[in-house]
């Protein structure tokens, strides 16, 4: 659901209004109601719906996104009751909803730019195709408007930071601005990864979850797994990847100590997903598997067994060789990509088409609605 015109639903302040005056040559004006535009008003408006919503947005199946609502349930008797729960608080303090921007009874929905459903989170194909229309960027200004595009999708793209290495340092003042073909490379990589995104798995916490690490001399990728039951079968795919440049410092690092770094550096970044779940590294790098055994580790290594002790009771480290280890290393490709082939494959190109039941737009009642 989706409130009309959320901004001017709040009443202003008398001192809101005074701060809000607009001095023109035909008098002065104020605000009535908050505008659009207000560097505050975001943050005002999140807060009121977390207000009016307390119980529902800690039970966990309400999302408020500022004057977005969305609700989660898994039956149709459970989402009419939370309904018309919400209805209830939207009528008592007299909020109005846009009908023509309610969905009502689908299981997927576009959401932030990406596709939603209760099994997986995949990119807005319509996003992505009005940024591969535009020609190779000509100028810092429109390289950053690139990379910041890209990189708001990057838990969908394995080493996103390794690709756009190249591409952040002609964004620098001192770097002069110059598409060479290293950079042309690098940039058409990112536009592949964009089309070619896997959909991301929604953790399920009664599983356990696959972390694969690798590190290279350009950067440290991670990518979170976990194996679920998709169409009768147990299918394996990404949770969500991760990924970040070396800092000059890490730069003198060996391959050991870049390895270890690397786990360190995902289970920090992952601790959300990790902390208080049984997990499975997969690393192609011996030293990882004995971080945790060794007996006089150097300042490095004892200050990474201290960061990482406290998942030691859920967390098992497995060696493979590289040429197995291939879900995090930067030159291979996931294979479940979202086409057709892909057992969690969901048409994006297309609104969702599903059939709603038992609701009737009558029955809730014209007063919630303009």
């Amino acid at each position: 659901m989706d409130a009309l015109k959320g901004f001017h639903q709040n009443v202003l302040t008398p001192k809101a209004k005074k701060l809000l005056r607009i001095i023109t040559h035909c008098g002065i004006y104020e605000y009535l109601r908050m505008p659009f535009g207000i560097k505050n008003a975001p943050s005002h408006y999140q807060r009121m719906m977390n207000t009016i919503f307390p119980t529902e947005l800690s039970e966990g199946w309400l999302i408020i996104y500022i004057d977005d609502i969305i609700i989660c349930s898994d039956s149709w008797s459970l989402h009419l009751e939370r309904l018309a729960r919400v209805l209830h608080k939207v009528a008592e303090v007299n909020m109005k909803i846009s009908l023509k921007k309610c969905n009502f009874g689908f299981e997927e929905l576009k959401a932030l730019g990406h596709i939603v459903s209760g099994l997986s989170l995949g990119i807005d194909k319509n996003k992505v195709a009005a940024v591969l229309l535009k020609p190779i960027p000509q100028n810092k200004k429109e390289m950053m408007s690139f990379l910041g595009f890209a990189s708001y999708y990057r838990q969908h793209l394995k080493d996103f930071a390794i690709l756009a290495k190249s591409l952040y340092r002609i964004c620098d003042q001192q770097t002069v601005f110059e598409m060479t073909q290293e950079r042309i490379k690098a940039y058409e990589k990112i536009r592949k990864a964009l089309t070619e995104a896997p959909l991301l798995l929604m953790p399920d916490w009664n599983i356990p979850f696959k972390l694969y690490i690798d590190a290279c001399g350009d950067g440290l990728g991670a990518a979170l797994h976990q194996v679920q039951i998709i169409d009768d079968k147990p299918t394996e795919g990404p949770v969500c990847y991760i990924s970040r440049q070396i800092k000059p410092t890490e730069a003198r690092y060996g391959a050991s100590q870049m390895e270890c770094l690397c786990l360190v550096w995902a289970l920090e970044k992952l601790h959300y997903y990790l902390d208080g779940s049984v997990f499975e590294v997969i690393t192609d790098c011996n030293a990882v598997k004995s971080l945790l055994n060794m007996k006089t580790p150097n300042r490095h290594m004892f200050r990474w067994q201290m960061a990482i002790h406290e998942y030691r009771g859920n967390m098992t480290i497995v060696h493979k060789v590289g040429n197995i280890h291939k879900n995090s290393d930067g030159l291979s490709s996931w294979e479940l990509a979202n086409t057709p082939n892909n057992p969690a494959y969901v048409p994006l190109e297309a609104e969702p088409q599903i059939p709603i039941e038992g609701i009737n737009i009558t029955d809730i009642g014209t007063e919630f609605f303009e």
